[in-house]
């Protein structure tokens, strides 16, 4: 979240509306079906955090992936769960917090790991730049208010399918989960993700059909170029009579930062640091969910003392 002084968004690109989530079911509901056009969501992740291309790629999918998570296992509407990919590559872990609400947030350790394009198809190497070694968490709040995280091993890296097996595993929902990016020109043009998650008592046959809708549309990658968000997920429910959601959801990059928790922050250093602070005329403040910095003042940090009690050395 930018700072409250701030009312627009620097990192808004002209030509990119904003994010947006569509719900719906098929099969006579024995089949749920939740999609997301994360694109102004990637591009300003990407901008915030200078992501090379493939960095960008392996987050976007994550942040799509914590907005659709947190709709299918979320009890109330600002239900949040965390995604966490801890790989062998480059990128060192991937983290995406996600509200069913629609607002979303994340960050990678290494920004500018990347990858040469991958010789055998022409793509961006997300599962070499993620590495197919390691593990995926999740962390939600249960119904009574605890929190719970589940973890599975890294299937390939490709984060779509790791998800997928999260689910399976994990939380018993059988579901087929597909994300894509699409860069063009040095941004993110199109990126986005759909979950089909099979409920209890849906038939084989139903089933048969999703999965040779899905096996015939191809990447989504190429899915999100050609055709709307409805589109795709109509293609998925081809024959299994899509019921839509009469609205579409917004959905956006949302950090929960802000000046007064950046310099709560520095009651966690000694009276001695923060005259030091004080002396070097104040104090950078970095969120690392959203690169958004503050640059707290040294009367501000003189105050600090005067409102809580002095944080211990």
């Amino acid at each position: 979240m930018t700072s409250p002084a701030q009312t627009a968004n620097p990192y808004a690109t002209p030509g990119l509306p904003d994010g947006f989530i569509l719900r719906g079911t098929a099969a006579g509901g024995l089949l749920r079906l939740v999609a997301v056009d994360s694109s102004a969501i990637v591009e300003e992740a990407r901008l915030r955090h200078q992501l090379s291309k493939t960095a960008t790629a392996a987050l976007g999918r994550s942040l799509s992936a914590a907005m659709l998570l947190a709709i299918v296992l979320g009890k109330k509407i600002d239900s949040r769960v965390t995604l966490r990919i801890q790989g062998d590559g480059p990128l060192g872990w991937i983290v995406a917090e996600g509200s069913a609400d629609g607002r979303v947030r994340g960050y990678v350790r290494e920004p500018g790991a990347d990858l040469p394009i991958r010789e055998s198809d022409g793509k961006l190497d997300v599962s070499g730049v993620v590495g197919s070694e390691g593990e995926l968490a999740l962390t939600r709040l249960l119904e009574n208010g605890e929190p719970y995280t589940g973890s599975v091993p890294l299937v390939s890296g490709e984060i779509a399918e790791d998800v997928a097996a999260y689910l399976s595993a994990s939380e018993q929902i059988p579901s087929a989960v597909l994300l894509g990016v699409y860069e063009e020109g040095g941004r993110v043009a199109r990126s986005g993700g759909l979950l089909v998650q099979v409920m209890p008592g849906a038939s084989e046959d139903a089933l048969a059909q999703v999965e040779a809708n899905i096996r015939a549309m191809g990447p989504i990658t190429d899915n999100l170029r050609r055709h709307s968000l409805m589109e795709v997920m109509e293609r998925a429910a081809e024959g299994l009579d899509l019921q839509l959601a009469a609205q579409a959801q917004s959905a956006h990059f949302k950090c929960r930062c802000s000046r007064d928790k950046a310099k709560s922050s520095l009651l966690y250093f000694g009276a001695g640091e923060r005259q030091e602070m004080m002396d070097d005329g104040g104090q950078e403040v970095v969120c690392h969910w959203c690169n958004e910095h503050y640059h707290i003042t040294p009367d501000e940090i003189a105050a600090l003392d005067q409102v809580q009690p002095r944080a211990q050395a």
